[in-house]
């Protein structure tokens, strides 16, 4: 039997590993470069302790996944079944090295107690995630695929899509050639040479220019890789046990991570259902689940995540070979000390048309795949996608502008009574925040309670607004803490939140004293 007649391998795993695995990686980088470079926290520790732990998680996530994939291709007798794309998820990744691990380091200072309080909120949130997960097949039955879908899809135009296009134009020669075979071969679908694959070119290609532009001084801040292996094997620690309390009190901010993935991968099941492939949602994200929780105990620190862009990993022919890779390549390159090496060879201008082209096919299967009837409900569904780019950047700005303002202030003391943000930027910031804040459940629920409306299905959208209204009150969506934390309405001075969760209740129960025409 040849490789392609194989149920779980074929020519388009290559492709689909690439992307898969240049994904993973590039989250990895996220987090020693925001921990390291942005709060001074010991880069021994962030190799040695905490990427082999989080590593582990996609290695155990992806093995599963892969185990599902080759079960289905049997049971179903068919040999195009994709594999359940699996890897750390990327908003976590940068929210709890930000808004957790960073803040410990600095009251503290102590890089073992800021290790051991991460693995704590992993844990934890690793177990609640378990939890959630067996109500997931429910939701899936039950809402609308255009929230499903449209929820996903403003990730893809958004995140996935405008983001590394500004990459690209950093470095445009690389970028935009590795963004040129991607298109010509994954999308226009022209076939390469010895059916070579078009990611791996793509890439190669990309990295190849880059270096040569480097080595050249045609690039500025290029710095050549340097080769140095740090082998560090995950091990169980106990130690998150002792500070658990200390964890407890970041949970507020770390529990809408785990449950914006656990709505995550009720959508991208969905998606993979109508690509083809019918998992159960329970299992997908118990999987997923199970993965979080052990990194945590093996000493990481952010949360795995069925990805999205099923269909993009099917569309290059991917079937249960590229998560296989994925997990071992991710995992044991990790505990080898390789891939924080492989990551200073592949420049992000290279790899990140990849992410483009999971983006246009995400997109594509969000207007394709739900009814003609209830396209406005995946466009409404793209628009807090767009809200949390947005706050990226607004967040950015704010923190650089804050931050000069202290560097200039501490030598002219009267310049900070001069130097302020104006008002307007401010008002507009905290909007955005609002907006941006829990964007992949706000997506969800509107793209349902507009599919609702359409279909005259009043009680059911009126139920899903006063479900806003409730998420609304605590913070679950349209947060108005800066970190994006839920909370308490009677204990903070939001009164944004009353503003929005009242009007979400009143919209509410209009539609439920509605008649059905």
């Amino acid at each position: 039997m040849g490789k392609e007649k194989s149920i779980w391998w074929g020519t388009g795993d290559l492709n689909a590993f690439f992307g898969l695995f240049v994904d993973n990686i590039t989250n990895l980088v996220l987090l020693s470069a925001i921990l390291v470079g942005g709060f001074g926290y010991p880069a021994d520790i962030v190799v040695s302790k905490m990427i082999p732990g989080t590593a582990l998680g996609v290695l155990v996530g992806d093995l599963a996944y892969t185990w599902m994939a080759i079960r289905l291709a049997k049971r179903t007798s068919r040999k195009d079944v994709t594999a359940m794309p699996l890897g750390l998820d990327t908003p976590s990744t940068v929210g709890i090295a930000v808004a957790v691990l960073g803040p410990v380091w600095l009251a503290s200072k102590d890089a073992i107690l800021t290790w051991h309080v991460g693995m704590a909120v992993l844990v934890c949130m690793g177990i609640i995630k378990v939890c959630l997960s067996f109500a997931g097949g429910w939701i899936r039955e039950n809402f609308p695929q255009a929230g499903l879908l449209g929820s996903i899809g403003g990730v893809g135009l958004a995140l996935l899509g405008f983001l590394p296009l500004i990459h690209i134009f950093e470095a445009p020669i690389p970028g935009m050639v590795a963004l040129g075979i991607l298109i010509t071969t994954l999308v226009a679908k022209f076939d390469l040479p010895w059916k070579f694959p078009g990611a791996l070119l793509a890439v190669v290609a990309g990295t190849i220019l880059y270096h040569i532009q480097g080595v050249a001084g045609l690039l500025s801040g290029y710095q050549a890789p340097s080769i140095d292996f740090q082998p560090s094997l995950p091990v169980p620690s106990t130690g998150w046990i002792t500070h658990i309390s200390h964890a407890l009190e970041y949970l507020p901010i770390a529990i809408p991570f785990g449950l914006l993935t656990i709505v995550g991968g009720i959508n991208v099941t969905e998606s993979a259902r109508v690509a083809g492939d019918d998992y159960k949602t329970r299992d997908i994200l118990l999987v997923e689940a199970f993965a979080t929780l052990i990194a945590g105990v093996f000493g990481g620190v952010a949360q795995s995540t069925p990805y999205i862009g099923h269909p993009a990993y099917k569309s290059m022919g991917g079937k249960a070979g590229y998560t296989l890779l994925t997990g071992i390549f991710v995992g044991l390159g990790s505990f080898l000390g390789i891939i924080p090496v492989f990551l200073q060879i592949l420049p992000v201008s290279a790899v990140c048309p990849i992410l483009i082209f999971v983006g246009m096919e995400i997109i594509a299967q969000s207007y394709h795949s739900t009814p003609k009837k209830h396209v406005h409900a995946v466009t409404i569904s793209f628009l807090p996608a767009v809200a949390s780019l947005l706050l990226i950047y607004f967040d950015d700005f704010v923190s650089q502008f804050s931050k000069m303002i202290g560097e200039i202030s501490s030598h002219y003391p009267d310049a900070k009574n001069i130097l302020s943000i104006p008002a307007s930027i401010s008002s507009t910031h905290s909007v955005i925040r609002i907006l941006g804040h829990g964007f992949i459940l706000t997506a969800m629920l509107w793209g349902g309670i507009v599919s609702f409306l359409i279909d005259r299905a009043n009680k059911k959208c009126g139920l899903l607004l006063i479900i806003c209204s409730i998420f609304s009150l605590f913070g679950i969506i349209h947060s108005a803490s800066p970190d994006g934390s839920i909370y308490l309405p009677w204990n903070q001075n939001y009164s944004v939140s009353i503003q929005i969760a009242l009007i979400y209740f009143i919209m509410g129960i209009v539609a439920l004293l509605s008649k059905k025409n």
